[in-house]
This record gives C-alpha cells, sequence and structure tokens, in this order.
C-alpha cells in the first residue's frame, strides 16, 4: 500500500481547476455566437471541444482520491462490509441527486403544483439537509430532506403527466455508479497495483469491444465502462510515485497515441458516444495535467496560487449544487442579461465571471460550516 500522505494538495488543486471548468461550461452552453472549439462537440460528430474534456477529467480526479481514501480504510484494517457500506452510501447520495437532476430535464410546469423553479429550489434543499457536514447528528435535520425529496418526488409531473424516471442518470448519477463499481473492485483487491493494471485493462477492453460491435450485450451498471475505465485509470495513475513526473508524462503521452490509432475502428472520438478514443485521449490529457500540476504544486509548493479557488476543491459538491440555486433565484425574479452578454466574448466572459462568484459563493458558505459532505 502506497504513502497516504502524498499528492493530496495536487489533488485537491487539480480537482478546483476543473470544477471550477466545469461551472464555465455549464454556463457557457447558453451563450450564442462562441468558437465551436469551447462547446460539446455534436453527438454524430468525430470530435471533440475542450467541453468534452471537462467531466472525465472529473472522473479521472475521483479515481485520484481512491487509493486514499479506501485505502487508508484497508490500512487500518477496516472490515470489509464496513468499507462497502460506506462505498455504497457514498454512491448512493451521488446516484439520487443525478436521478432528481435528470427529471428536472423533463420537468412540466404545467401539469405540476409547483413552478420549475420553485421544485429546483426544494430539492437542492433537501440534498443540503441530507448530506451537509454536519459536526454533530442531525437526524431532525435529515429527516426533514428526506421527508422533503419524497414530497417532490411526489409532487413530480414530466411530460405528459408521467412520473420520475432514471433515463440518464445525470452527472452526479454516472459518477455515482462508476465509483460504485471501481471503489469495490479496488477493495477486492486491496490496492494491489498488478491487480488495478488488470481491471483497468478489462474496463477499456469492454469499452473497445462495445463501440467496435464485438460485444452487443449490455451489461448492468458497468454499461460501456467508459467512465469506469476513466476512474480507473486515476486509480492506477495514482499509484505511481509522485517524483515520476517523466514516467506520468510517458503514460499521458502514450495514451493520446493510442486513442487516436484506434479512433477509426472505434467510431471515432465523441464524449456523447463515449468511445475509446475520447476515453484514452481524456485519460492521457489528465495525466499530463496531473504531471504538471505534482511538480507545481507537491514539489515546487505553489499551492498558494490556487487559493483563490479551493473552495472548488474542498467544497466541491456544494460548488456544483450552488448554480441550480442561482439559476432557479433568476428564473423566479425574471433576470435577464443584457444582450451584450448572451453571445460572443461577452457571453464567455459572464461565464467566467458566474464559476468565479459560484467559487466565492461556496467559499462563504464553507466558512460558516455549510457544506456537502458525501
Amino acid at each position: 500500500m502506497k504513502n497516504l500522505s502524498q499528492r493530496l494538495l495536487s489533488i485537491d488543486a487539480f480537482r478546483a481547476i476543473t470544477m471550477l471548468t466545469m461551472i464555465f461550461v455549464n454556463d457557457v452552453s447558453g451563450v450564442s455566437n462562441i468558437p465551436a472549439w469551447i462547446e460539446h462537440t455534436k453527438a454524430a460528430e468525430d470530435g471533440m471541444g475542450f467541453a468534452d474534456t471537462v467531466f472525465p477529467a472529473f472522473l479521472f480526479i475521483v479515481g485520484l482520491s481512491i487509493p486514499f481514501a479506501i485505502g487508508k480504510r484497508i490500512a487500518k484494517q477496516e472490515s470489509f462490509i464496513k468499507t462497502e457500506v460506506h462505498i455504497l452510501t457514498r454512491s448512493l447520495a451521488l446516484i439520487v441527486m443525478g436521478f432528481f437532476h435528470v427529471n428536472l430535464e423533463g420537468y412540466n410546469s404545467e401539469a405540476a403544483i409547483l413552478p420549475y423553479a420553485i421544485w429546483e429550489i426544494l430539492i437542492t434543499a433537501g440534498f443540503f439537509l441530507i448530506w451537509m457536514d454536519y459536526k454533530k447528528k442531525q437526524y431532525l435535520l435529515q429527516g426533514l430532506g428526506i421527508a422533503l425529496l419524497l414530497a417532490m418526488a411526489a409532487l413530480y409531473k414530466g411530460e405528459g403527466g408521467q412520473w420520475m424516471r432514471p433515463s440518464w442518470w445525470g452527472i452526479l448519477g454516472i459518477i455515482g455508479w462508476a465509483y460504485l463499481v471501481s471503489a469495490t473492485v479496488f477493495l477486492l483487491v486491496k490496492g494491489k497495483f498488478p491487480a488495478l493494471l488488470v481491471l483497468l485493462g478489462v474496463f477499456l477492453a469492454i469499452n473497445f469491444a462495445k463501440h467496435s460491435g464485438v460485444l452487443s450485450l449490455d451489461i448492468p451498471v458497468i454499461g460501456d465502462a467508459s467512465s469506469i475505465a476513466l476512474i480507473m485509470a486515476g486509480v492506477v495513475i495514482s499509484c505511481i510515485p509522485k517524483k515520476s513526473i517523466p514516467l506520468l508524462l510517458g503514460v499521458g503521452v502514450a495514451a493520446i497515441a493510442i486513442g487516436l490509432i484506434v479512433r477509426p475502428y472505434t467510431e471515432g472520438i465523441s464524449k456523447i458516444r463515449s468511445t475509446p478514443s475520447w476515453v484514452l485521449i481524456c485519460a492521457g490529457i489528465s495525466t499530463v495535467v496531473f504531471a504538471f500540476m505534482i511538480w507545481l504544486v507537491d514539489i515546487k509548493g505553489k499551492m498558494n496560487w490556487f487559493s483563490f479557488i479551493k473552495p472548488a476543491g474542498t467544497s466541491t459538491l456544494t460548488c456544483y449544487l450552488i448554480p441550480y440555486l442561482l439559476y432557479a433565484v433568476m428564473m423566479l425574479v425574471h433576470f435577464h442579461y443584457p444582450e451584450l452578454l448572451k453571445s460572443g466574448i461577452g457571453g464567455i466572459l459572464r461565464s467566467i465571471a458566474v464559476a468565479f462568484v459560484v467559487i466565492w459563493i461556496a467559499g462563504r458558505m464553507e466558512k460558516v460550516n455549510v457544506r456537502l459532505k458525501i
């Protein structure tokens, strides 16, 4: 088992940057007349934009953290059942939040009792009540949060009057399912590096087989294994000694090269279709960025350079949820940006500003002990 004291600062810094860019790309998706390279590439196209690299980087970072979080429990000789319950609890939290977020997309304000914005605010309030980082047991507030989510589920009306359904599970749900598999297999092999390499190869092979037409079977929970492969890539990279920067850079460049090589044989590069080329290229990019972060933060000691976005690395889930409240309030008060901030460079600058404002709000909340922890 590796030294658990390594890399934590570089991972926090990497996570903060990724969260900043995630808020930015989510907001800039509503801006018109922006360069195509910023946006997501359409499903039918072979290629990727900047936005297509952000979510896989976050999955990769989830993997970077697993050897520390689960490895520490293994080192303490915590029982398998207790550790697995911890993994299941964290996964369930993400899956539940993702489930509600997905159903926001089909919410029918005309058929439902509550307006869209009110329902969005209340489910977010429920998330905070249940998964707040309480300093002591707060069963009453958590019970209130559960009751609130159940009430919102009961009041839900979708298109055609249908009730809530999972469809694609949402960003948080995808992370939850992939974390469940990745953390569980890490626990099963007790973090042994050779076994982790084999497992990464297995999940990459499943992804390759699904997109090359070799495998037509849908595997429950695992799916095409793209998200799991990205997390497992992070797990493997996290287990390499931090001073091996040339090795990390070599692995990253090799992953990008292999992704480009297999591109013609596995449906091209596509985030929406989660093709092997996209998985490998994004894993390679994330590895190169992480190697740079190790050099800058862990070796050169420049963590202070990221102090202004630190809350995005320490209160990441809080940062992710704040925009849901922000946009809902804007909808309720009928706030609209001036035309200058709706398109082009003005809109891009607006989205950058929104990302920093969200992180600032999360930082202020963190100072008064209001943050989510799962």
